[in-house]
């Protein structure tokens, strides 16, 4: 992706089903829960940018040890950071001979995140503190393990003024801060609630102080406790968590919009945001990593007991469709194929936009995650290519035309050719994102490969999506028409972004969407401002409305234009002005339609088409038009926090 759209946030669970004894005897070490929980997170990094977290329960302690375990880090590199600081803490404890790392029992003692169930997350935020204070887990401490909790999560509650004023309503003083922390006190509270009534039952029956905790621990139900907190909770969520005991949760929202999957077998349970980290990890086969039913929570009691049951009602699958066009690696099987097929769906519109004139066109992607949709691509126009040259050979060779020389000239002619053209510069980026001057020094992130565009060539190059437009803008295009190509068609293997995510996206800002500019400017242009103003006092009204009755205005900015006029203003507004070059920009964006064919599942639209799949995206990109217009500068969920 050429805007600088960061990722989704990641989680990892790691739950061992034995004590640590068998891993040490078996693998040589007792460090194989904690290994297995790094790399999960490792094979994720993509992730996450502004920090990660790592959580441990250690099951069954003695009273008057410490069972629960959380260490955060915002630094660079804070993955590797807070993985080596840990280690680094164990040698230490070790040479002092605190710490004896072939003793099962010493290890678990002494070294934090020797435990069996162990959490981690890697952030990427769209909201609250981004120092480490706002990194997950978080968590919640009391003196009973019952009442105690720890949560992480790849989510965003789009009603999280709402959870923080339900909070106020039960005397509680929420932190104003994130959505994380509402979900943290939301499942405390229900978690308290069970916790008390057993409690005064086996108080009130005579039984044994000292054994009550063992009673509680077995009889707290987390299906339930769970399904009474998502009453109230609107969003796209998935949300790990352990209880001081030791039982361990993970869930999975209604509509299935954040994805989650896990994997099982007689040593662990362990949970991930993408499939692929799970099956190297572990060496497991593709139908051996299951994904969690939408709607469901997987609990893992701390004595064993491992259970998958619906919490809620199950709704409509609208699985994030930027998870399959960019933000998960691409080497799941099946997102390869979706990429494949998103490249090779948008080979109609390049063809007809380059006049089918093979013989003066250059393809390229911009790097890297694009590569993918290129090779799709490429084999689309070599697939329509090849059906071009068979017809042309039949049709010399019925007129009795066909020799060697015609042969060679219509096998080798106009073959598409591929080059790599950009290149980026990931360190000079990070240098420029943290200095002043970096509108001067931002067309220096991409470099391209010199004399590999002919004169009179076009260019194509094809991107995951385009959001603002601005990198193409500053850098991209600054860099490729030093090229001097006729033409540059920028080709983006998602459909137009038109609306705000708020469901984990930092997409949320009506105004930085550079195909809404577009639709703003041929609204003025052609002398229809009052539709903007029409729609601003819509949105006003529907913000008055139950969350459940608002509606999407905003759909009505677009409704005057086909999708060809906004992709061509896109265009102008994406060429630079006052460079030399004099050739023309084209900017062509898939189709909903050829989107749904290349995903046919995972693929949730509502940036695309503004049909959100919970009430709260209704509230939010109404919040964000009226921001739009107000001028506010505030992301449309910060206002609604």
């Amino acid at each position: 992706m050429s805007d600088p759209l960061q990722h989704e946030c990641g989680i990892a669970f790691v739950r061992l089903k034995k004590d640590l004894a068998y891993y040490h005897d078996r693998y040589g070490t007792c460090l194989w829960g904690f290994q297995r929980l790094y790399l999960l997170m490792e094979k994720q990094h993509n992730r996450g940018q502004d920090g990660v977290g790592v959580g441990c329960c250690k099951i069954n302690m003695p009273l008057g040890q410490p069972y629960l375990f959380r260490e955060r880090s915002a630094e660079r590199d804070s993955l590797i950071r807070v993985m080596e600081d840990q280690l680094r803490v164990m040698r230490k404890l070790e040479r002092k001979g605190i710490l004896d790392p072939h003793d099962p029992e010493s290890f678990k003692k002494n070294f934090d995140f020797g435990g069996e169930v162990l959490l981690g997350h890697l952030r990427y935020g769209t909201s609250g503190t981004f120092g480490s204070g706002g990194c997950h887990p978080y968590v919640r401490r009391t003196n009973y393990p019952t009442k105690t909790l720890m949560v992480a999560g790849n989510f965003n509650m789009t009603n999280a003024r709402d959870l923080n004023h339900h909070l106020i309503g039960r005397g509680q003083h929420p932190v104003f801060d994130t959505d994380t922390q509402t979900v943290l006190e939301e499942i405390g509270y229900h978690l308290d609630e069970v916790h008390d009534a057993i409690y005064r039952r086996e108080r009130d029956k005579g039984t044994e102080g000292a054994k009550i905790p063992a009673i509680i621990s077995e009889e707290i139900d987390l299906v339930r406790i769970i399904g009474k907190c998502s009453k109230i909770w609107d969003g796209g969520y998935t949300i790990a968590g352990v209880v001081g005991n030791g039982d361990g949760f993970v869930l999975r929202d209604p509509n299935g919009i954040r994805p989650c999957f896990y994997y099982e077998d007689d040593e662990v349970i362990a949970f991930a945001s993408e499939r692929v980290p799970l099956m190297t990890v572990f060496n497991a086969e593709i139908d051996e990593v299951r994904e969690l039913p939408r709607a469901h929570v997987a609990v893992m009691k701390h004595g064993g007991g491992f259970e998958i049951a619906p919490y809620t009602e199950v709704r409509e699958a609208r699985p994030c469709s930027f998870e399959r066009i960019y933000f998960s690696r691409g080497n799941d099987p099946d997102i390869y194929r979706e990429r494949m097929r998103l490249g090779s769906n948008l080979v109609p519109q390049i063809v007809a936009r380059i006049d089918a004139d093979f013989d003066k066109t250059v393809f390229s992607f911009i790097p890297n995650t694009a590569e993918i949709a290129y090779y799709g691509l490429m084999h689309g126009l070599r697939m329509l290519r090849r059906d071009q040259v068979k017809d042309e050979i039949l049709a010399v060779a019925r007129a009795g035309e066909l020799d060697e020389a015609t042969l060679d000239k219509l096998v080798l002619k106009s073959w598409p050719r591929g080059e790599k053209i950009a290149h980026k510069d990931i360190k000079l980026r990070t240098f420029i994102a943290q200095e002043k001057g970096r509108d001067q020094m931002v067309s220096h992130v991409y470099d391209v490969t010199y004399g590999q565009i002919g004169e009179g060539e076009n260019l194509v190059v094809i991107d995951d999506s385009i959001v603002r437009g601005t990198t193409l803008k500053d850098s991209i295009i600054k860099i490729l028409s030093r090229l001097n190509p006729k033409k540059i068609i920028i080709a983006s293997t998602a459909p137009q972004i038109r609306y705000p995510d708020c469901y984990g996206i930092d997409m949320s800002e009506l105004g930085k969407f550079i195909v809404f500019k577009a639709a703003i400017n041929l609204l003025e242009r052609r002398g229809m401002h009052n539709r903007i103003t029409d729609v601003y006092y819509r949105c006003r009204e529907e913000l008055k409305k139950p969350v459940a009755e608002m509606r999407n205005p905003v759909k009505a900015i677009y409704e005057p234009f086909t999708e060809e006029e906004l992709s061509a203003e896109v265009s102008h507004l994406v060429t630079p002005e006052n460079i030399p070059w004099k050739g023309d920009v084209e900017v062509i964006f898939q189709t909903v339609a050829g989107l749904k064919d290349a995903i046919p599942v995972n693929n949730g639209d509502w940036y695309f088409t503004g049909d959100y799949p919970t009430p709260g995206g209704y509230k939010v990109v109404n919040q964000a038009f009226v921001g739009f217009h107000d001028k506010t500068g505030e992301r449309p969920y910060d206002v609604l926090l």
